[in-house]
């Protein structure tokens, strides 16, 4: 069975998942075979907040070089949640 933090894996951060942040959407880094519904679950479980909506999307890898050689980096899962306007915010976006 899988637990919560199998499912989350690492927040996001970047410039746009800070701007995000202030429309209460915060981006993670998720299990490729998670669904919505465990995902929902997980970050309620992890940060004690509410969660009104999860948006999934798969990121494909990007392609780099190295001189001759090529390679890629990684796909990953990434999932966008939408808090309720009446829960309590997620700490780790603050103050970055």
């Amino acid at each position: 069975m899988k637990t919560a933090y199998d499912v989350v894996i690492r927040p996001i951060i970047t410039e746009s998942s800070m701007d995000l942040a202030a429309e209460r959407k915060y981006a993670f880094k998720v299990d490729p075979r998670a669904n919505k519904t465990e995902v929902k679950n997980a970050v309620e479980e992890i940060f004690d907040v509410d969660v009104a909506k999860v948006n999934i999307m798969n990121v494909n890898g990007k392609t780099k070089r190295l001189g001759r050689s090529v390679g890629k980096t990684s796909d990953y899962k990434k999932a966008i949640v939408t808090l309720t306007p009446d829960s309590k915010e997620i700490e780790i976006f603050q103050g970055l």
